[in-house]
């Protein structure tokens, strides 16, 4: 049967011209291609000269394009995102009582490591997906553990005005859905990590790891209160290991992920730096946001408009039909929707994360294309129309 005989609208007619949405690893830059890659060092140590300033340039340029202040050590560091923050924590607290905000999957990660390190006093501040926790209940005295933006709830923190410039205790940040996709106050922050496989759209498997003076200070006064595995020892005898900040990174990176960053970095550039990358954020968050706006059947997780993430885009269907479905049925409902997409070449992974409530999460990062978005929403409008029309012949049956 046909879709016109069926009663289902026919197919939107344009697709967009690249269906890769999903929240990470992110879709590659416009024009990439892996034979544009400077394979130059492959095959050679990192530990040698030329390969070694390599990976020091990266670590500049990324410095210099994302605003980090001028006295900030920043260091490439194995593990991704999750690597560098882990790292962070086992190194750095410990010394005082801890604050964690815990709204989405990562920031409940990072609350469970720190009950596993041992906290003697450690204040859980959480709340539901689609919601921020209280952010007055943070303590200037106390360190501070927290994500920038919930890339598995779409929620975000709409600035750091709440955050005591001059607070006592540490920030640490897993920024990785945000940096480079909108602006952040470094300066009320003192450990910041991301990873390439998100804004920029590189390869995956090494972190950035950013340290505040305040951090670094840290690191040298006070030695872990445990052992610590050579991959999280950022500090030996008191002094900071520089060579993590200067391109001697503390394993054997991947230089083929080096050049693919080195690639992303360059195009960045050439866009209009990290101005012109929120921009381009902005604009694909403006388009979903439109549509969300005015379709009926769907609306935005993160309940608040000026948390609601302009990278990872949490969606929730609201139409009775659905939400009165059993949370088994909706996820199915979502799934044969996904499959559907997929099917028609329309929108790859952009499924709910599997902890976060039955949904879509669309990755709106400076890589993908606002015309994709654009070309997107008719299908996601075509395929929930059809989901409505299989329920209803069930009923009817």
């Amino acid at each position: 049967m046909n879709e016109e005989a069926s009663g289902l609208p026919e197919p939107p007619r344009v697709r967009p011209a690249d269906p890769r949405f999903s929240s990470g690893p992110c879709k590659k830059y416009p024009g990439w291609d892996i034979s544009h890659l400077n394979t130059e060092f492959l095959g050679r140590s990192h530990r040698a000269k030329l390969p070694k300033q390599r990976l020091r340039d990266a670590i500049d340029i990324s410095h210099r394009l994302l605003g980090l202040p001028d006295d900030w050590k920043l260091g490439i560091v194995p593990g991704s995102d999750t690597g560098a923050f882990e790292m962070a924590m086992w190194s750095l607290l410990g010394s005082r009582p801890v604050d964690a905000l815990v709204w989405e999957s990562f920031s409940n990660d990072w609350a469970k490591d720190l009950q596993a390190l041992g906290i003697e006093q450690l204040n859980l501040y959480q709340a539901e997906y689609g919601e921020l926790p209280d952010l007055n209940q943070v303590a200037s005295a106390h360190d501070l553990v927290m994500v920038y933006n919930g890339t598995t709830s779409g929620v975000c923190l709409p600035d750091l005005e709440w955050l005591d410039a001059e607070r006592d205790g540490l920030v640490l940040c897993d920024a990785t859905s945000a940096a480079f996709a909108m602006p952040i106050d470094f300066g009320r922050l003192d450990v910041v990590t991301w990873s390439w496989q998100k804004v920029l759209g590189s390869e995956g498997a090494h972190g950035m790891l950013a340290l505040s003076p305040k951090a670094v200070a840290r690191l040298e006064a006070a030695a872990p209160r445990y052992p610590l595995p050579k991959l999280f020892q950022l500090a030996k005898g008191g002094k900071l290991v520089d060579g993590i900040f200067s391109g001697a990174t503390i394993n054997t990176p991947s230089m083929l992920a080096l050049e693919d960053l080195h690639a992303a970095l360059a195009w960045a550039e050439s866009t209009g730096g990290v101005e012109a990358l929120w921009q381009r954020t902005r604009n694909n968050f403006n388009c979903i946001d439109a549509w969300v706006g005015g379709t009926s059947w769907i609306d935005w997780l993160a309940r608040d408009p000026a948390t609601r993430s302009p990278t990872s885009m949490c969606l929730q269907i609201v139409d009775p039909d659905f939400t009165d479905l059993s949370a088994e049925d909706q996820q199915q409902a979502i799934n044969s929707m996904l499959a559907r997409l997929e099917q028609e070449n329309v929108a790859f992974d952009i499924g709910n994360y599997r902890s976060a409530p039955p949904g879509f999460r669309i990755w709106g990062g400076a890589t993908v294309e606002t015309s994709d978005l654009e070309s997107l929403t008719p299908w996601l409008d075509w395929v929930f129309a059809d989901f409505k029309q299989t329920l209803q012949e069930k009923q009817d049956d």
